[in-house]
């Protein structure tokens, strides 16, 4: 696995360069937020770590523009900024995890493993979903509404080829959790609603007939109405 690390603290990054290193991985360490913008513009990884406070462009500035060139790369942001509303900001710029300062080393390894691996099974026999004038083509990658071209990030389009796979079934903010993020969240955070509000947005604000659906009390379910 190829990682590269955004990170202004040198005692943090020789830590986690080392521990990283330690178990088989390759890092990469930037400094500096525009020489991290520069270096994913001239290299592939297979996972991104950024701080959030960094020198000349912010990280989630730089998650912005990663998401932007390279959306198919995750990226996970660890800051010492942990609260609820910074993760909604750090989720709403792209990010595909949180992990708060200060941390437990083995659990960035396994956050790491689990984002280096894609987030949903693909059934090789579906390569094409679809639901009314809704597709996902999961070859591509690309999704598609009455032939508009439908921009998404990374989790937005996991969680939707989830809700494509169980369209007309009911699944509940665990579930989702649990097959998208691959990570036991404390489920009193409202991520997911964060995501479907995202979601919703994109593949049924400008059109019809409505497609996500919201079951009070139950989940979300992906339905068409004729």
């Amino acid at each position: 696995m190829t990682v590269l690390l955004v990170e202004d603290d040198a005692n943090l990054t020789d830590f986690i360069q080392k521990g990283l290193q330690a178990e088989g991985m390759q890092v990469t360490v930037v400094y500096d937020g525009f020489i991290g913008k520069l270096t994913i513009d001239e290299r592939a990884f297979d996972v991104v770590v950024l701080d959030v406070n960094l020198p000349s462009i912010n990280g989630y500035e730089l998650c912005e523009h990663i998401k932007k060139t390279r959306p198919g790369v995750p990226v996970l942001l660890l800051t010492a900024l942990g609260s609820l509303s910074h993760k909604v900001v750090g989720f709403g710029a792209g990010a595909d995890d949180y992990l708060a300062k200060p941390f437990e080393f083995q659990e960035l390894v396994l956050r790491l493993k689990a984002l280096a691996r894609r987030p949903i099974s693909v059934d090789v026999r579906s390569t094409k979903l679809k639901m009314a004038d809704l597709e996902l083509d999961v070859d591509a990658r690309l999704v598609t509404r009455a032939g508009k071209l439908i921009a998404l990030t990374a989790r937005e389009y996991a969680l939707l080829e989830y809700l494509m796979r169980n369209a007309g079934r009911i699944v509940n903010r665990i579930d989702i959790l649990q097959q998208v993020w691959e990570l036991n969240f404390d489920t009193n955070t409202n991520i997911v609603d964060v995501y479907i509000n995202y979601l919703r947005r994109k593949i049924d604000k400008d059109f019809e007939p409505k497609l996500l659906h919201t079951v009070i009390g139950m989940g979300y379910q992906l339905r068409y109405e004729s």
